[in-house]
């Protein structure tokens, strides 16, 4: 019965803010754009979330994610300058991914052959790919003004990047709940020794796991770019927060071994909803990121208390 409480504590938690925001500023809140902006938002930090959830639920964490959108749109951009008018958006959105599969790759490498702790070895690589992303146009951004269709294009009324969001995240959750490399990350995260002796491909599946996430963040990366028709090196900066936060709160323990797709992205559209809210009642960013340190915070005490009862 209590884990089935704490199971339903993020959505119960998302229906309060929703209804708290309708009540404090239904005519700006309670609109059917405002409803589509927050969607479209949040389906970029949404997409990585996905990936961080696997990764989370198998013991680890990736720091590096902002950092590796960055210079995932900033090859993507370059690409399509350099393709053309006629090929540039198709291959300009296939760099930007590869070259985000490419650094999850590095990171997985990494980390299976030094063994060293993810966190140390994510961190490394956050200032890594932050300097490439600098050093590629000298800190400049790379504008494409022609490749919208990501960012703004609409099918049905629905925007483009929420459809992807949606579509990656019931494959996100297939694979978790149906594949073998679903399974295995619960049991690495669960107990790494034990997976181990049950003849897990430990190094392979983490291997995995990092290599699709910085995929994710190449897809997130290429809506990014296409939004703001732009490649910023800035473009990420603190985004590791909101990511990891969403996992969190979505109910994924930090120890591993727990997490599910439908939290992470309840997790994500409740940080989503309380920054339109924020702005919306005239809050300041500055607060908001206490406002999500706290929730962050209370998210990993409720976690630790549920673990010491549980033992």
């Amino acid at each position: 019965m209590k884990r089935l409480l704490r199971q339903l504590l993020p959505f119960a938690s998302l229906l309060a803010l929703i209804v708290l925001l309708a009540a404090l500023e239904p005519e700006k809140f309670l609109t059917g754009s405002n409803f589509l902006n927050v969607l479209r938002r949040s389906s970029v930090n949404g997409i990585i979330a996905l990936g961080m959830t696997a990764i989370i639920i198998s013991g680890g964490i990736d720091l590096s994610v902002g950092s590796l959108l960055a210079l995932a749109g900033m090859v993507g951009a370059l690409v399509i300058q350099a393709a053309g008018p006629e090929w540039g958006a198709l291959a300009g959105t296939f760099a930007g991914i590869g070259a985000g599969a490419l650094c999850g790759l590095v990171n997985g490498l990494v980390i299976t052959r030094l063994g060293l702790p993810p966190f140390i070895i994510t961190l490394g690589s956050m200032s890594v790919f932050r300097g490439v992303a600098y050093v590629m146009h000298d800190g400049q951004p790379y504008n494409v003004p022609d490749y919208r269709f990501l960012g703004e294009g609409v099918v049905f009324g629905i925007p483009v990047s929420v459809i992807l969001f949606v579509a990656l995240a019931l494959l996100a959750f297939l694979a978790l709940r149906y594949t073998r490399l679903g399974r295995y990350t619960y049991a690495i995260g669960s107990n790494r020794d034990a997976a181990f002796h049950a003849g897990v491909r430990i190094e392979r599946s983490l291997l995995a796991l990092y290599a699709l996430t910085g995929t994710l963040a190449g897809i997130a990366a290429m809506i990014g770019t296409s939004r703001t028709v732009s490649a910023q090196p800035t473009a990420g900066i603190g985004m590791e927060l909101d990511v990891i936060a969403a996992v969190v709160i979505g109910g994924a323990s930090l120890s591993g071994g727990s997490g599910t797709i439908l939290g992470t992205v309840i997790g994500t559209l409740l940080i989503a909803f309380l920054r339109n809210g924020c702005t919306l009642l005239g809050i300041s960013t500055n607060v908001q990121l206490i406002v999500i340190g706290v929730i962050i915070v209370a998210a990993v005490a409720l976690d630790k208390a549920a673990q010491r009862r549980k033992a």
